[in-house]
Order: C-alpha cells, then structure tokens, then sequence
C-alpha cells in the first residue's frame, strides 16, 4: 500500500492498520466476487489491502486460482486470473497474498520446463525450491554497478558470427515476418558453446510445436535448458508472464556467475498479450492498437538482460520480433530497435532463394561489432559488405543483360565474390557449428582470401 499517511488520528489508524494486515505473513485480508466479465473479476472489500501488481488467490469451484490486481478504485478492485478456464461464481471469496509474485529457482532445473508460473509441465519430478525467492517482475542492476561488455560470445553461425558478431551481456533481436525461419535461427543460438546455461522462453507458440522444438531442434543441448511455455491457447496473463519468469530464472544462473543465453520467442506476442490486457482495462490506443502501457513495459523487461554486477555472470538476450506484414516500421519492431543492442534481419526474398538462415547482411546491424572485430577483420567485413550492396544494386541491371563484363572492375570482383559467400553462408541445424568464420572464408574464398586482404 502506497500513498501518505493521512492526517487525522482516526484516519491514520486506519491506514496503518490496513497496510499491517495487507503485509504481514501471518494474516489474510478477504473480499468478494461481485461482477464477473470475460477478462477480469471486480472484487468488492480489498482496494485499501493491495497494490497494483499484487497477486491474490480466488476461491473456485474447482480449485484456488491465482490472479493479479489490475486496478484498484475507491471500494472495487479489478482482478485478471492467469487461467481462462477459471470456475468462479459471484460471490467468491479472494484472498490477499504476500504482494507481486515470486519464484524460487534451483540448479536442479536445467533440463526442466515450467510454465509461466513456474510449475512444472513436463511429467518429471516435482521441481526444487531454492532457498531465495526472487521477484518475477524483478528490477534491472544499477547501471553505474554493471559491468562493462566486451567479451566475445561465438555463436557458430556463420552469417551472424560475420555480419553480427555478439558479445557477451548484449542484447540482440531477430526481425522477420511469419515463416522466414525466426525459430529455426533461435534453436541454431541455442547450441551457442560459448555459454553455460540456455533459457527458452516460448510465447504463444502453437501447442503442436513445442513438443518438436524441445525434442528434435535443442536435442542433446536440452540437458543444460531450462524451457518457459506459454501456448497460443493459453490466457493472455500466462503469455504476458512467461518472458518475466524466463528473465527471472536467467537472473538466478547470472547471480551465480553463469554465463546465460535467454532466448525469447516471440518480443511481439508478448506485445500483443500486453495490449489484450492493456486494452480490457479501458487504456486509450495510441499506436496501430498499441496503449501506451506496452511501450514502457518494454524497457523495464529488457533492461533486466545484460551484464551483471560484479562477482556476476551475464545474461545475452536473443529475441525474435515477428514484423506484421513485413513491415519493419510495425511499433513493436520500431520500439524494439531503440532498445536493443543490435537487430538481424531476415528477409523474405533472401529465404525464397534458398539461402538459410536468411540473413540480410546489408539491414544487420551489430551495435557492438568495434569492440569484437580486430582492425583486419573490421576491414574486412566492411569491404565485403560494400561489394554484396554493389552486386544488389546492380541485379536488376544484370538480369536484363544491362551489363557488359570488363565495364567495371570492382563490379567484376563482386560477381565473384558475392555468389561464392552466399554459398558459404548456407547452414541449417545439422550442420556443425563454425568456430572460427574468418578462417573459414580465408580457405574456402576463391584465391585464398584472408581477413586482412580486401575482396575487391
């Protein structure tokens, strides 16, 4: 409970002991269910006992169901459960709780999957519980504490490990429409060998699939993943809260030093979740459908990824941004952008060549790539980039037999050299991962191109 204290004695009394009872462990404020709609509860005799965030129990017909203040008027509360198939009739008894929720993660849950919740959904045992409950909705280090980044994380994945180097702590998303091959590039991050622990959020992901990725794509790498479902079909609460209880996890790995990937599939589906509720609580729109409330929750998720405190480890985030229509002005991508530390951009036309992961190495950006790249291998990349935007420039050109070869020298060099790295960039999830992708352009360009040698 918030706010000032009031002035009067009376008063006064009464908030203190409102905010007592609201608090302690040992003593449960009640109140009842008194209108029922399809995305919320209004619950009469609690607005003075709970805060906006806080979690409350529901007595149902079939069980407790757990559900979180929304928001809070004079003498009504708007509640939201976390499940949609809720039995709860008018006049149920809801019960205040020990204010946010909280988990307790454990060594032992690698190799696990939870829902957003964090309880266990995949028929093993019945998960550990730390000793330290940690907020799900947790709180970034302080900015002046962190450390610093620096240190190079190799991914094995040819294009990115070139085009989009990432460090260690960095935070980086992948763009794209529907079916370009966003899960397919995330399962190939998540064999990353640079990195002790992996944790996968999937965010409305279609309930068939989740099975398949956890399977047949992670594999012998799933003994070192802790997984966090949320299916399509689930409550928008759950779809809403599963990338926190991912985030949250992470947070625990990284407080013991581990070096952490947390991979979010998908930033946009949390959105959507975000404005489901967002919208159901009477938040005006204010963009393509988007209240304003999406845009500053944003931030507050993201900025919990990152490099820890001293003595820490670090957590590099990797999310997927599902573009509406191909349009990479959507406001969710947009936003995105602005926060993250640096975007991949898989294009359409790129995959319907064949070339996977489709990887646009000419959108990409790594905001990070200076503090990675030697000075040959920044060279390097910069002129391989200026000579694959000469060969798409000029492809239509080409097509139409425009040109004319000995015209242009460096034109010449980029029609050898393009379509050959093309080539090379090519790997799917059977393929070994790459340690080194330097090297390996420097044996299989033609000539015998090394990084410190320019491909004109």
């Amino acid at each position: 409970m918030t706010g000032a204290i009031p002035a009067t004695p009376f008063d006064r009394l009464d908030f203190l002991m409102a905010t007592a009872a609201a608090h302690s462990p040992a003593h449960r404020v009640s109140g009842r269910v008194v209108r029922i709609s399809t995305t919320y509860l209004v619950v009469s005799g609690l607005s003075k006992f709970v805060s906006i965030g806080d979690a409350v129990s529901i007595a149902g017909l079939g069980g407790n169901v757990l559900a979180e203040v929304a928001t809070i008027e004079a003498q009504t509360i708007n509640i939201t459960p976390f499940i949609a198939d809720h039995r709860i009739e008018l006049g149920a008894r809801v019960t205040t709780m020990s204010g946010e929720l909280t988990l307790s993660p454990h060594g032992s849950w690698l190799g696990r999957t939870v829902n957003a919740l964090g309880a266990p959904i995949d028929d093993g045992e019945p998960l550990v519980q730390g000793e330290e409950a940690f907020p799900i909705h947790g709180s970034p280090p302080s900015p002046l504490r962190r450390n610093r980044l620096g240190v190079p994380l190799t991914t094995g994945v040819k294009p990115i490990d070139l085009f989009t180097p990432i460090c260690a702590g960095q935070r980086l998303g992948i763009f794209a429409g529907s079916g370009v091959g966003k899960s397919t590039l995330l399962a190939m991050l998540s064999r990353a060998p640079s990195s002790d622990v992996t944790v996968l959020a999937l965010v409305g992901e279609r309930s068939r699939e989740v099975r398949d990725f956890l399977d047949d794509t992670l594999g012998a790498t799933r003994s070192r993943v802790v997984s966090v479902v949320a299916t399509s079909d689930e409550s928008p609460m759950m779809r809403r809260l599963a990338p926190s209880t991912a985030m949250c996890i992470a947070e625990y790995y990284r407080d013991r030093g581990k070096n952490v990937l947390l991979i979010i599939d998908s930033l946009t589906r949390y959105a959507h979740a975000m404005r489901e509720l967002a919208l159901a609580a009477d938040e005006p729109p204010v963009a393509r459908g988007y209240p304003p409330s999406v845009f500053s929750n944003l931030p507050r998720l993201l900025e919990r990824a990152g490099p820890g405190e001293e003595g820490a480890g670090t957590i590099t985030a990797i999310l997927s941004v599902l573009v509406d229509g191909d349009d990479h002005n959507d406001p969710i991508a947009d936003a995105a952008r602005g926060i993250l530390d640096g975007h991949i951009v898989l294009d359409r036309g790129i995959a319907s060549q064949g070339r996977l992961p489709a990887v646009d190495p000419l959108a990409s950006l790594s905001r990070l790539a200076p503090k990675i790249r030697t000075k040959n291998q920044a060279q390097f990349v910069t002129q391989l980039i200026e000579v694959i935007s000469r060969f798409e420039d000029t492809r239509d050109l080409r097509a139409i037999g425009g040109y004319k070869p000995g015209s242009d020298t460096t034109l010449d060099r980029a029609m050898e050299i393009v379509p050959r790295v093309y080539e090379l960039m090519k790997q799917n999830l059977d393929d070994p991962p790459v340690e080194d992708v330097f090297s390996y352009l420097s044996q299989a360009l033609p000539g015998g191109q090394r990084q410190n040698s320019s491909p004109r």
